[in-house]
């Protein structure tokens, strides 16, 4: 007995039957349709729209406790992490307005799989593949938008309406907040929704058995229709652009350019020269103490942005957040308890401040902003004390 509906796409390719659900990623609807279709069906393969680290994230409910904040200062990645959690925030918004819990449909996904005995397949992209695909494509002034994009989305407190729920329906988590932002910036179009069609497709494809379910974000349907009778390479999708050289080459020339210029003042000008010194260190280490209090930093943990500041500006290999966002994890260890409440805490701009893991992440993220806007206030200032005392 099949299921018929408006959300399901039927494909018969190479003696091999296709059964695409479109979805909504907050939709209690899509979730019973999901449990429907492959109860239904009892296919060979059920695809969900998933990589391992949402799967990952989705199945494991212990995963915030296990981790080591420290270790996540040290690989630098305290603003990737931020970044998802903030998507994160934004999804339990809409599903708690809702009352259903998100990715729900994901979820039914695996366990019908599971009571049918259906091979599970992984289809979708890793995330950071597509984000770094997309962070590498729209340059500095699309960054800045694209974060000022996602951060509102996040925080904002409007109700969503059954209207545009349906809206949503035609999109994933990450489509709904970058919606507007592709728009202006039309590029964006090709890793967050073409190349992910593509690579869906072909997991879909290579699914085994006869008789495939493919679990889905209903915008990517259609393009998926189209390029599933298409061969693509996944190891070219997979590809993770080169990172330019030249913010490296920048961040080497401005701590050199900056302290030549001292030099060389302190060498004509000893006055002059300390008045530039001074210059240097009070922007930097102002802005990075401030960026830390605005995280609630500890009081050791702003005295260490101050400090360190000045210092990691002329060392492109450090960062003054790194420092200050270690001894605030030192002195404001999170508990078990901030762990288990990080899912929650994040739904609200309050709860981002309040938890102790993400104030850990948000001193380290404030504070290398903070010393960034140092080096070029501060940098300014050394020039402008330099033309003066020529």
């Amino acid at each position: 007995m099949s299921v018929e509906n408006e959300n399901i796409t039927r494909l018969h390719i190479d003696n091999k039957e296709y059964i695409l659900i479109g979805t909504a990623h907050v939709s209690k609807h899509s979730a019973e349709l999901v449990k429907e279709v492959i109860e239904a069906e009892q296919p060979d393969a059920v695809c969900i729209e998933l990589d391992e680290q949402r799967y990952k994230s989705i199945t494991d409910g212990n995963k915030w406790k296990e981790m080591d904040i420290f270790q996540v200062i040290k690989e630098k990645k305290a603003s990737l992490l931020l970044m998802n959690l903030a998507i994160s925030s934004f999804q339990n918004r809409m599903a708690k307005q809702f009352g259903i819990n998100a990715g729900q449909e994901m979820i039914q996904g695996i366990e019908s799989a599971k009571e049918t005995g259906a091979e599970l397949v992984l289809a979708d992209r890793n995330i950071q593949i597509t984000f770094s695909r997309i962070w590498g494509g729209i340059g500095l002034k699309g960054k800045a938008m694209l974060l000022t994009q996602v951060i509102a989305s996040i925080f904002s407190k409007e109700s969503i309406s059954e209207e545009e729920l349906e809206k949503i329906k035609d999109q994933d988590t990450i489509n709904a907040i970058l919606n507007e932002f592709t728009e202006t910036f039309p590029k964006l179009k090709t890793p967050l929704i073409d190349e992910r069609d593509q690579y869906l497709a072909e997991k879909i494809k290579k699914a085994p058995g006869e008789k495939v379910v493919a679990v889905l974000g209903a915008a990517h349907v259609p393009g998926i229709t189209k390029e599933i009778r298409k061969e693509h390479n996944l190891a070219r999708l997979n590809e993770v652009p080169p990172k330019s050289k030249a913010p490296k080459i920048i961040g080497w020339l401005i701590p050199i350019f900056i302290i030549a210029i001292i030099a060389y003042t302190f060498n004509t000008n000893p006055s002059a020269g300390l008045q530039q010194t001074l210059s240097w260190v009070l922007w930097h280490g102002a802005f990075a103490a401030l960026g830390t209090a605005i995280a609630f930093g500890h009081p050791l943990a702003i005295l260490t942005a101050f400090i360190a500041a000045p210092i990691t500006a002329l060392d492109p290999i450090t960062a003054a957040g790194w420092f200050a966002g270690t001894v605030q994890a030192y002195f404001r260890r999170p508990s078990v308890k901030d762990f288990e409440t990080l899912s929650e805490d994040v739904f609200s701009f309050k709860g981002f401040w309040q938890n102790k893991v993400t104030r850990v992440l948000l001193v380290v993220v404030l504070a290398n902003i903070g010393s960034s806007l140092g080096t070029f206030i501060g940098g300014a200032d050394v020039i402008r004390l330099f033309i003066k005392h020529l």
